[in-house]
């Protein structure tokens, strides 16, 4: 497998790129042309969008958007062909972000991470999150939701945003030192 810039691909990869998108994160990308306008929006100078490809074709794929005047960066998309996923890709996609982050000047890295499936994934879902969200942080579970795959490459809840995607819908804050 290489990671290489999203400048690098072909047209074919790019739709494979989208596709991607749109196979995992139907909420935001529904359609394919709308996973390819939101590609072709963050292929800008400013912004790093990295690929993983095996045998020429797109497997993977995440960006890193700068903030701050460049302290801080956010990530956004990750995505890992569904086929694909637990096998170290997506790892690899963040760790190479965060590298290039890194090279930047980036002191900080950050993802929100929706917990807005059905009746929720993570110990926020359906619960009063003013109550005590420190102690709700403390002792939180993600149960099957990505947070705990940030969680593992060392991320930490930097923030929550309740009922951000409805009532019971929280929008998950993680972040990560990059020095």
């Amino acid at each position: 497998m290489q990671i290489i810039n999203m400048n690098n691909l072909n047209k074919t990869q790019i739709i494979q790129a989208a596709q991607i998108l749109t196979d995992s994160i139907p909420i935001g990308w529904p359609i394919l042309k709308h996973a390819l306008d939101e590609i072709h929006e963050l292929l800008t100078p400013k912004n790093t969008l990295l690929a993983a490809i095996e045998d020429d074709i797109v497997v993977g794929g995440g960006g890193i958007l700068p903030a701050y005047n460049g302290n801080v960066f956010e990530l956004h998309p990750l995505a890992v062909r569904s086929d694909k996923r637990r096998q170290g890709i997506g790892r690899a996609i963040v760790t190479a972000l965060e590298d290039e982050a890194r090279k930047q000047g980036g002191l900080t890295i950050h993802v929100g991470a929706d917990d807005e499936r059905g009746n929720g994934e993570t110990s926020f879902a359906n619960v009063d999150l003013y109550d005590d969200l420190p102690g709700k942080i403390i002792s939180f579970s993600p149960g099957t939701h990505q947070s705990g795959f940030y969680l593992k490459l060392g991320y930490k809840i930097i923030g929550v945003m309740p009922d951000a995607n409805g009532i019971g819908k929280p929008d998950i804050f993680l972040g990560k030192r990059l020095w």
